[in-house]
């Protein structure tokens, strides 16, 4: 499936993991947020993607960042990749300011048994379903593990906010709800409800996460709500909502999402993205992961290959910086680790947690000599390419370094190399990027033409 579910990587710093987006130290006044296609509902993460989803998340925040600056500044800087974004350093404020245009999803449910009353803010009797409030409201919640209804004195006395603070994000919450809503009237859509992050960069207050989303706000047709009000169809992550909570099985929600599902999710935040913008989202076509490389490599802010040279002692650095030299000379993120597999072989899942699962192609060059179990431990827990390149002192060093090397457990396929240059050339080889055999097969070319003039020189003497 064409989707992003976790990005990892050993050459980005991971900061934060949400449910569905995912941050990376860049410098200490920007961070890169990647939307990945993860969707969330009452508070937890299914287990089937959307593919396409955070790159109509990820624009549709770029565009309205831009449509909004003059209201209060963001902390958008520029998109990357139709998935992720650079972005400034914000001290976030942990409170969710929820904006409700109409009576509608969880204020519903709770006002039809009874409720009268969300954070605060009075909901008067008599109302029914998907009926317009008199002037939106502010309902906000804070940004725990479980988001939690709260009124602003609430805020205030448990320290989430101050007073000061709140009131401008409560002023800007309330202008953003209009220009977004006088924005999509003019396109057929009513904004229902939506969502707004604060943070404070230099004491200043500004907007982050994102806005006018389909996973932060809800989106009705303006045509189908005239006719029907109370069957409204729903351009948003509501659907899904709806989908769960109409299949419960055993009274617990799904977490697995059937195809049909999904294709129909596709189509809505693709459908409300062109209707918003007037365009078709463009990139989702590509191989996401892909995509998402080779944008960051441009960016500069990762190399399209990495490369971990993993010695099992200290002793072993000049063997292996020997093999970093060359790796380097091919622009390829090289490290170089020592972890051994008999002293603190715990610690090897801790070293290697990112190569499986990584953005880039990575391979893994293992530096042990004697008892070579540092190879074998590499090999049987890691997806990647596992090259041992046991150190030697003398020939008789190399007899027992090498056996140890060759004799593998099953289901350990680590192969040996001996020359240090041959070891690097053949991890470069497994990364399997299209430059580096385009340059590698250059190079061997060279050499057949070098031995062919040589061989032509001596004949000619």
């Amino acid at each position: 499936m064409n989707a992003l579910t976790e990005i990892v990587s050993p050459q980005l710093n991971k900061i934060h993991s949400g449910k569905v987006r995912d941050s990376f130290r860049i410098d200490d006044k920007t961070r890169l947020i990647v939307a990945t296609d993860r969707i969330s509902c009452f508070d937890f993460v299914l287990n089937t993607p959307i593919p396409g989803k955070g790159a109509v998340l990820n624009s549709l925040a770029a565009y309205w960042f831009e449509k909004t600056e003059d209201i209060i500044g963001n902390h958008f800087i520029k998109a990357v990749d139709p998935s992720a974004a650079l972005v400034k350093e914000a001290k976030p404020i942990l409170v969710e300011m929820i904006v409700r245009g109409y009576l509608t999803g969880s204020a519903w449910r709770g006002y039809k048994n009874g409720k009268r009353e969300v954070s605060g803010v009075a909901i008067p009797d008599g109302m029914t379903v998907n009926q317009a409030f008199s002037t939106p409201i502010v309902t906000p919640t804070t940004k725990e593990k479980n988001d939690r209804e709260i009124s602003p004195e609430g805020l205030f006395e448990e320290g989430w906010v101050s007073e000061e603070i709140y009131r401008k994000m409560e002023k800007a919450s309330l202008e953003l709800f209009k220009r977004g809503s006088e924005v999509l009237a003019e396109k057929g859509i009513i904004l229902v409800d939506t969502k707004y992050e604060f943070g404070l960069v230099d004491g200043e207050l500004i907007l982050i996460d994102e806005i006018h989303t389909p996973d932060s706000s809800r989106f009705w047709s303006k045509e189908n709500y005239e006719k029907d009000p109370a069957a409204v169809e729903q351009m948003d992550k509501e659907y899904v909502r709806n989908y769960l909570l109409e299949n419960k099985k055993d009274g617990e929600y799904l977490r697995d999402l059937p195809a049909e599902v999904v294709e129909e999710t596709m189509r809505r935040y693709q459908g409300i993205y062109q209707m918003i913008t007037g365009e078709s989202i463009s990139g989702v076509e590509f191989a996401a992961r892909e995509r998402l490389l080779q944008n960051l490599v441009d960016e500069g802010f990762m190399k399209d290959g990495y490369i971990a040279v993993i010695m099992g002692s200290p002793t072993d650095a000049d063997h292996g910086r020997k093999m970093a030299q060359i790796m380097d000379g091919y622009d390829v993120q090289t490290e170089l680790r020592v972890v051994s597999a008999h002293k603190n072989g715990e610690q090897i899942p801790n070293v290697t947690a990112d190569y499986d699962y990584a953005l880039e192609p990575v391979a893994v060059i293992a530096v042990a000599g004697r008892s070579n179990g540092l190879g074998g431990a590499l090999s049987a827990n890691l997806a990647v390419p596992v090259i041992s390149c046991p150190p030697f002192a003398d020939r008789a060093d190399l007899m027992v370094n090498v056996n140890s090397s060759l004799l593998m457990p099953s289901y350990t396929p680590a192969s040996t190399v001996v020359d240090p240059k041959n070891a690097a050339l053949f991890a470069l080889r497994s990364l399997n990027r299209p430059r580096l055999k385009c340059r590698l097969s250059e190079e061997i070319q060279k050499m057949k033409e070098d031995l062919i003039e040589a061989d032509k020189s001596l004949r000619n003497n």
